[in-house]
């Protein structure tokens, strides 16, 4: 009894003493037991004291909890956790200081005296692993020793952290890595760091160490960026050396954070002999409206010295622009761009560009603006083009090209449906009007100084197309679409021709002057499909599918002499010619015709058995998926009345080969000389035809299974892995796919009359990539030219991961680009810029 009441008493007591000193108005002393564990869980409610903290503060431990009245502490054992306001703070062992407000916690070691346990402290996203902390709760100061915390992409590691109540650290022998491991393979060692949160990081003089082995490398001072938000700053050129161009420092320059919507990168590549290039990029984005990029380059490559006889220099320049309009921004109207346009030569002899660009001898450009009017039929479309060949050094540019479409309406068609639809209801109607301004030239001739050369080049016009159409199903089995096409073409220049007896010459004249032509045709096709299907009884084939598609129809084209003229030649006889020879569109004139069209389609597919799938048990394979026969008479002509005869098949074999032919059948025969007669092939020889030319493609893949990879359980190391992936994208290795193969081979065969040669052009192609270990893997993409009996454009790579490190070589063995690129580098994006880039750059005169 007695001890009951001095229980109680005791009690009553430690509960006033506590009110003192914590907040709670509205927390329980109370225990609660859990499986075999104890824990006990310390809430106040009563009295608050003026020196009392903001919040609760919460207790646990699942060994025990041990009250010092005397010293005004509280010891926590086993798994032992105190929650406050936003702070976790968890540890093996926990002691508070009722009188300060002070916490500490630490391990505890096992009987291998290795330590367990170890103090684990969190504030919002921040998380502290040390191997003892102490804590102020009422100033929110705070010494952490031996500890390993994030910040941003990078890990800090210190002997001695001192946190300030703005959560600013203090720390005294520091190392800073990106390497997310214990003992990181690398560091920046400091005696002193400061972090500040959300900011930056900043050391004092700093060295580098690799396994824990000094380098010469330091730095007088360390400033890493410790934010989400993008920050301005230096870039650090790649050095080098070249034979041709001496020592060299490339992608050098500065990048400017301007906001959250632009920014831009200014980067330079100098060389000691008098080369340099330089590039400008942008990136713009408005959220929900637009994103975009510009990127400028301009380079001036010199050979040898202005004073010698071999001195040569190219100056090139390329200009890149892409423009996404966000499609909910204007539903009604979209404007995209992707310009690509530059000296044809830029590629060729800029060395800092791609292997894909390199190869490239076409680059386009397209400017477009679009607009529907509401929900009406009707839209404009406005677009600038440009085309150029770097062989053949042609440019095209289309300025303006405009576009206005009615979209397929049915003016036949009831508003209001009633019954069966009838066949006329069907017909649809539609209109296209394209008008175009365009120049082709040599791209020498593009010239400011001298525009009057292009500009007496341009030529324009416009074209305006009618379609009429209806589907009309007939007998049940047959579909028949007839159609009415009318089309003209409007030209504001013509030409005029006229035989000269005094220079006994052709003359041609450009006239001025409005000028139309017209043009129309009326077509009618029928197709059907038809099934067969054989069964079998044996226990892996099911049946085998074969599905026909026959299509028959008739094209007649009216006699026109729009545009027609003629003038009496020298030898005084009669020469037609069309005033729209010129013309962007071409002439309207046609020669009565009326076509036969013929084609058969067929697909052949085999269902087969699989006893392991219980959901899908039947499995269909395509045996093949096309092949395809068509050609067309002619009945109104006097003679070669048969077109060729196109042929086309297309099939899967065991899904990783693809296999495509296309050919040309001539159905006549040739004579003597090798010249084409109106007999048949097959009355001649006893053969179809003559095959006039044909392409056969072939493309190989295989790949090896993906290994399943196994979650990190690292915190750290799997976010660092994603950040990686995605800022690097284009360079990110997956080692999850052993090995994959790529061939491709083409074959193009060419023989269009009997004493022409055969003209035969093959080509194979072949790239993969194998992983030689868990971090070794090596790619290599090459082809082979069967004409010249070389192999064609090829490159090795070889990849070595090395956790947070990674190293490449790039390898180019012959060509006119054989080279070598060396790099060594750390992975995260924060500190790209620590690297060993090694190269060679051949010759580019």
């Amino acid at each position: 009894m007695k001890n009951n009441i001095c229980t109680n008493i005791l009690f009553v007591f430690f509960k006033i003493v506590l009110t003192l000193f914590f907040v709670s108005p509205h927390t329980l002393f109370s225990q609660e037991n859990k499986s075999d564990s104890t824990v006990q869980i310390l809430s106040i409610d009563s009295f608050i004291s003026k020196d009392a903290l903001e919040s609760k503060v919460k207790y646990k431990a699942t060994d025990s909890i041990r009250f010092d009245l005397k010293n005004q502490k509280i010891y926590l054992f086993g798994n032992s956790e105190i929650y406050y306001q936003d702070i976790e703070l968890k540890a093996e062992e926990i002691e508070s200081d009722l009188d300060s407000n002070m916490v500490t916690a630490r391990g505890k070691k096992d009987s291998t005296d290795k330590y367990f346990g170890e103090p684990i402290f969190k504030q919002a996203a921040k998380e502290f692993n040390a191997h003892e902390i102490k804590y102020n709760f009422e100033t929110k100061k705070g010494l952490i020793s031996d500890v390993k915390t994030q910040e941003g992409d990078g890990y800090i590691h210190g002997q001695k952290i001192y946190k300030e109540p703005d959560n600013v650290l203090y720390i005294k022998n520091g190392k800073y890595t990106t390497c997310n491991l214990a003992e990181p393979h690398y560091h920046f060692g400091a005696n002193k760091l400061k972090i500040i949160p959300n900011d930056k990081i900043i050391t004092g003089p700093a060295d580098l160490f690799i396994e824990n082995a000094p380098t010469p490398l330091a730095i007088p001072f360390g400033f890493f960026p410790n934010t989400d938000k993008q920050k301005s700053g230096l870039v650090i050129p790649a050095p080098g050396e070249s034979q041709q161009f001496g020592f060299f420092l490339i992608n050098g320059g500065y990048y400017l954070y301007i906001n959250e919507h632009l920014d831009a990168q200014l980067t330079g590549d100098f060389y000691s002999k008098g080369s340099w290039g330089t590039r400008f990029t942008s990136n713009y984005k408005n959220r929900y409206h637009f994103n975009g990029q510009l990127n400028v380059n301009y380079s001036d490559f010199k050979n040898s010295e202005k004073e010698l006889p071999d001195f040569s220099e190219k100056k090139d320049f390329f200009v890149r622009w892409t423009h996404t309009q966000d499609p909910k921004a204007r539903p009604n109207s979209s404007f995209n761009a992707n310009v690509n346009f530059g000296t044809t030569t830029n590629f060729t002899n800029n060395y800092n560009s791609s292997s894909n660009d390199y190869l490239s001898n076409s680059f386009n450009s397209s400017v477009a603006y679009s607009r529907r009017f509401g929900n009406s039929p009707f839209s404009l479309n406005l677009n600038a083009s440009h085309s150029q060949n770097s062989l053949s050094k042609l440019i095209t540019v289309r300025l303006p090209d405009v576009g206005f479409n009615m979209a397929r309406i049915y003016p036949f068609k009831p508003k209001n449906k009633a019954g069966s639809q009838k066949f006329y209801e069907k017909i649809g109607l539609s209109y296209n009007m394209n008008a175009r301004n365009e120049v082709t030239a040599l791209d020498s001739l593009y010239n400011i100084n001298e525009p009057q050369y292009l500009t007496q080049r341009f030529k324009n016009g416009m074209k305006h197309t009618i379609p009429l159409n209806t589907s009309i199903k007939m007998f049940k089995y047959f579909s028949l679409t007839p159609a009415f096409n009318y089309s003209e073409i409007w030209y504001i220049k013509t030409i005029n021709r006229q035989w000269s007896d005094t220079s006994n010459s052709l003359l041609t004249d450009t006239l001025n002057g409005f000028a139309r032509g017209n043009s129309y045709n009326m077509s009618a096709n029928m197709t059907t499909k038809l099934y067969g299907m054989y069964s079998f009884r044996g226990q892996k084939i099911k049946a085998l599918r074969h599905v026909i598609t026959p299509s028959i129809g008739v094209n007649y084209i009216p006699e026109n002499n729009s545009g027609l003229r003629s003038y009496i030649d020298g030898n005084n006889e009669k020469q037609e010619y069309s005033i729209f020879q010129d013309g962007i569109y071409g002439t309207s004139h046609t020669t009565e015709a009326g076509y036969v069209n013929m084609s058969l389609l067929q697909n052949f597919e085999m269902k087969v058995r699989n006893k392991k799938d219980t959901i899908n048990p039947i499995t269909k394979i395509t045996l093949l998926e096309n092949l395809g026969l068509s050609t067309n008479y002619n009945m109104l002509a006097d003679s070669f009345n048969w077109s060729n005869i196109s042929v086309t098949a297309r099939t899967y074999i065991l899904k990783f080969l693809n296999l495509n032919f296309n050919g040309s059948i001539d159905p006549y025969a040739l004579d003597t000389s090798g010249r084409r007669i109106n007999k048949s092939h097959l009355s001649e020889t006893g053969y179809i035809g003559r095959l006039t030319n044909a392409n056969i493609a072939l493309n190989f893949s295989l790949r090896s299974k993906t290994q399943n990879k196994q979650t990190k359980t690292s915190k750290f190391g799997t976010e660092e892995e994603l950040a990686y992936i995605n800022a690097n994208l284009d360079d990110y290795i997956d080692f999850d796919i052993p090995w994959t193969l790529n061939i491709g081979y083409n074959v193009n065969y060419s023989k269009p009359a009997f004493n022409d040669s055969e003209n035969i052009i093959q080509t194979f192609n072949f790239a993969g990539d194998m992983s030689l270990t868990k971090k070794w893997k090596i790619g290599f993409n090459s082809g082979y030219d069967f004409q010249n009996h070389k192999y064609t454009y090829t490159t090795i790579n070889f990849y070595r991961d090395l956790h947070c490190w990674e190293m490449s070589l790039q390898w180019i063995p012959f060509g006119v680009r054989q080279s070598y690129l060396f790099t060594i580098k750390v992975k995260s994006s924060i500190l790209q810029d620590l690297k060993l880039t090694r190269r060679n750059i051949p010759s580019v005169f």
